[in-house]
C-alpha cells in the first residue's frame, strides 16, 4: 500500500503527517485520522492502512508535533509504570481547539492532492482523538460529512474546549462508540452530550460496548478486544460509505 510522509505548515510549526491510499488511481474520498495520546507507533498505521484498503485517502498527522521528536511508544510496556508521567507532557501540547486548527491546514492539503475526491471528508478519533473528529465536524460543518469517536473521552464538560458546545454546528453524520468501563466518559457525560445532539437535531447513533473498556479498538493495547474492535470497523466503514461515496 502506498504511503507517504509529508510536512503540513500549521500556524504553530510542521506538522509531521502520514498519507496512506488505496491501490491504483483514485480519486478517492478523504478521511483524517486522529490519534490517541499513545501517539504515532505501528498500531495506527495498521488501523489507518486498513481503512486506506477499504477505499480511503487516510492523513495520519502526528499531533505532539508542537512537543518536539519523540520515540514510537509501546503501550503495554508503559502500562507497566507511571505511564502519565511519559505521555501527559506530550498531550499538554495540544487540545480538541489546537487540534481543530490544525485541521483547517490539513484540509487545505488534501484540497491540493488530485487523488482525493470531492469536497466532504470524514474524521475519526480514539481516545483524545475522538473528541478531535467531533470537534472538526462542528468546527468545519460545510467539509466533514461524517465523524467516528471510539471511546473518545470529555464529549461533553463544562470547560469551552467541550464537544458538545459545538452541537448546534454539526451537519456531519456521527457515530459515538463508548466503553462501559470508563472513566472519561461516564454514563452521565454520555447522556449530557447525547441530549445535546438531539436538541441541535445532528443526526447520530451512541452506542455503549457492554464489557469493553477503554481503549478496546486498539490492537496494541492489553485491553483489545477483536470482536468488539470488528463491529466497530464495520460500523466505521458504513458510516463513511454512507456519507463520503
Amino acid at each position: 500500500m502506498p504511503q507517504e510522509q509529508v510536512s503540513i505548515r500549521t500556524n504553530d510549526g510542521d506538522c509531521r503527517t502520514y498519507l496512506m491510499t488505496p491501490e491504483g488511481g483514485g480519486p478517492w474520498p478523504a478521511v483524517i485520522f486522529y490519534m490517541d495520546a499513545f501517539a504515532i507507533r505501528p498500531a495506527l498505521f495498521q488501523m489507518t492502512q486498513r481503512l486506506a484498503d477499504a477505499g480511503y485517502v487516510v492523513l495520519l498527522p502526528d499531533m505532539f508535533y508542537r512537543f518536539g521528536a519523540y520515540d514510537a511508544l509501546v503501550p503495554k510496556e508503559l502500562f507497566q509504570g507511571d505511564f502519565r508521567a511519559v505521555i501527559g507532557p506530550m498531550a499538554s501540547t495540544t487540545d480538541n481547539h489546537k487540534a481543530a486548527e490544525d485541521t483547517r491546514a490539513f484540509i487545505a492539503y488534501l484540497d491540493t492532492r488530485p487523488d482525493v475526491a470531492g469536497d466532504k471528508i470524514g474524521t475519526i478519533g480514539l481516545c483524545m482523538g475522538g473528541g478531535m473528529a467531533l470537534t472538526a465536524a462542528g468546527m468545519f460543518p460545510d467539509r466533514v460529512a461524517a465523524a467516528a469517536s471510539f471511546h473518545g473521552g470529555n464529549l461533553a464538560t463544562d470547560l469551552p474546549l467541550s464537544p458538545h458546545l459545538l452541537a448546534p454546528r454539526t451537519k456531519a453524520e456521527l457515530y459515538i462508540a463508548a466503553a462501559d468501563n470508563d472513566h472519561s466518559y461516564p454514563p452521565e457525560m454520555a447522556e449530557r452530550y447525547e441530549k445535546a445532539l438531539d436538541e441541535a437535531g445532528v443526526n447520530y447513533r451512541a452506542e455503549l460496548y457492554e464489557g469493553q473498556a477503554h481503549g478496546w479498538m486498539k490492537p496494541d493495547f492489553p485491553i483489545y478486544n477483536e470482536e468488539a474492535a470488528e463491529r466497530g470497523w464495520r460500523e466505521m466503514l458504513a458510516l463513511f460509505d454512507r456519507n463520503l461515496r
